[in-house]
């Protein structure tokens, strides 16, 4: 591994260079060092990268989808929203610590809870604010907050969609509605779950072309937010339809479904899109998708034809990885 350092985000202005791509706008960068893993062997030609050579395949019968990110770009860029808030939220508390030292804090439990209902990440600021002395407020109170803030930077998208500004292509993550559909037509059984609350899920899905290949398997957010995580989804999926870990695969861009389905023994797809500019590798995302456990990863699903090939063990596999 190789330690990477990216710009912080005080430096947004001076370094946040990228041109406006199809609405998205820009993105901040972290300050936080990493480690970045070698990258394993790809399929021959192609933007694939194989961690699991000897991960299970040919046997897939369901396959499990994140949203946000995976799917869907209307809420890229939520975590420059949420992480500049719940800082602010910590540094009003004056406890001594710098930005960068709360930036990095706020940063890791923002990422490392993502893909768990948005509810879970108030609740741990509620503790960060605890620790350093503070009264918090109701998480529920932060979580509607940041849901205020994010529709602010997310409704030109929406409206864009709506009335023909934007398209819906502009708005998916590249070649994941092709994934979706030819998934589909081999009559592999389509979840998708979501962190995000179920009613803007659905809209979501909706808005962005893909609803109708899950129909009503769209599970998302919900008040009772004990009773909904992906974790259940999953083992709802394995246990009324009688399966087998390696016949679920997990296509998505967090550490959490990546995590809960490689327990149960499924495979997971990670998806390291950059959900500004539509194409190549998020470090960042990357390296929390291999400490995950992601047997494949993607920069986006443009190759889904490959990619499905592979997963489906179509073709020699002593010919997939050199």
């Amino acid at each position: 591994m190789r330690s990477v350092k990216v710009s912080s985000p005080e430096s947004r202005n001076e370094k946040a260079t990228r041109s406006e791509v199809n609405g998205l706008g820009n993105g901040t960068f972290r300050e936080t060092e990493f480690h970045q893993y070698e990258v394993a062997p790809k399929l021959p030609g192609l933007d694939i990268e194989i961690r699991n050579p000897d991960m299970p395949r040919g046997v897939m019968k369901f396959a499990l989808f994140d949203f946000d990110g995976t799917v869907s770009l209307i809420r890229a860029g939520w975590q420059d929203v949420m992480i500049p808030m719940l800082v602010e939220k910590l540094a009003e508390l004056d406890s001594g610590e710098t930005q960068e030292e709360l930036y990095a804090i706020v940063e890791d439990f923002v990422v490392t809870l993502t893909g768990k209902q948005t509810i879970y990440q108030m609740m741990r600021l509620a503790e960060e604010i605890e620790e350093r002395g503070g009264e918090p407020q109701d998480p529920v109170a932060y979580k509607r907050e940041y849901l205020q803030r994010l529709w602010e930077r997310i409704k030109g998208r929406i409206e864009g969609v709506r009335d023909g500004t934007f398209t819906q292509e502009q708005m998916r993550v590249p070649g994941s509605l092709e994934l979706v559909q030819e998934l589909a037509a081999r009559d592999v059984q389509l979840y998708l779950a979501s962190g995000t609350d179920i009613e803007y899920v659905q809209a979501e899905a909706e808005l962005v072309g893909v609803a109708e290949y899950f129909g009503p398997r769209i599970y998302g957010a919900v008040d009772k937010y004990e009773t909904f995580s992906k974790k259940m989804v999953i083992e709802q999926i394995l246990s009324e339809n009688d399966l087998h870990g390696p016949e679920l695969c997990a296509f998505g861009d967090g550490y959490v479904e990546i995590l809960n389905v490689k327990e149960v023994g499924g495979v997971a797809v990670g998806a390291a899109t950059d959900e500004y500019k539509r194409a190549g590798i998020n470090e960042w995302k990357r390296n929390r998708l291999v400490q995950a456990g992601a047997d494949v990863i993607v920069p986006e699903f443009r190759e889904y034809k490959e990619l499905v090939g592979y997963l489906m063990a179509e073709g020699r596999a002593e010919d997939a990885v050199p």
